[in-house]
């Protein structure tokens, strides 16, 4: 099949981060006009949902089109003010194409009370994300936030923002929007798990074993597949 011609590329992308927003909306990720959703084109350029704009009734119209700075190129209202943040993770993973930034409650909530889920205890996630790690609070449409972010997103698909909410990274907008699912999903489960005992990762052996599996989809080290070594694996609370 040949390679998608820049304009039928772009066109396919607006509708894909018009869907994606309304998945977003739909699964109670975000509301009104929060979040934001971004894909790079081939040529570097960025598409990016607009400021202020209810995510539920997105229209591909809507969709803006940046440079690879961020600046505006083309499409009506104001980029994302969140835009710093998603150039910071195009810059520091070059196999990223999309990115989606969300308010997923449960999790925000975990960030909240101080509960981290960069622990190793379900092993779908371990597979799929490895470890989810939690940024340092960084005012929200600053610099300061992409500089929170930058550290995390190098080795992880997953970061959540101390009272803010999460990004997660895609090879496209679904890949991404999936995995922000999951993200809400553990930590559903590792509330209810909360509720009614007491939560104890995976033995070090058995976390091996899955970041062994998670490798041999990704290839690399640890670290550089979205896996820090909780303390199942360091010997850490």
């Amino acid at each position: 099949m040949p390679p998608l011609q820049p304009q039928a590329h772009e066109a396919s992308a607006r509708h894909a981060i018009v869907d994606v927003a309304r998945r977003l909306y739909d699964r109670g990720l975000v509301v009104a006009s929060d979040g934001n959703v971004s894909v790079r084109l081939p040529d570097g350029n960025v598409l990016i949902t607009p400021s202020g704009v209810f995510k539920g009734g997105l229209t591909a119209d809507q969709v803006l089109l940046c440079d690879r700075g961020g600046n505006y190129l083309r499409g009506p209202g104001r980029p994302s003010s969140e835009m710093a943040m998603h150039l910071a993770c195009y810059q520091e993973r070059p196999d990223v194409q999309a990115v989606v930034h969300a308010h997923p409650p449960t999790a925000v909530g975990f960030t909240l009370g101080g509960v981290s889920l960069a622990h190793c205890t379900l092993p779908e996630v371990i597979i799929s994300l490895g470890d989810i790690p939690t940024a340092a609070y960084a005012t929200p449409t600053t610099y300061l936030l992409p500089e929170a972010i930058r550290e995390h997103v190098r080795g992880h698909d997953a970061v959540l923002m101390e009272r803010h909410g999460a990004v997660t990274l895609g090879a496209d907008p679904y890949e991404a929007f999936h995995r922000m699912e999951q993200v809400e999903h553990t930590a559903k489960i590792s509330f209810v798990a909360r509720m009614v005992g007491q939560v104890t990762p995976l033995p070090t052996d058995d976390v091996k074993a899955l970041l062994e599996i998670r490798g041999r989809f990704r290839g690399g080290s640890p670290a550089s597949i979205g896996c820090n070594y909780c303390g199942a694996c360091t010997g850490t609370p």
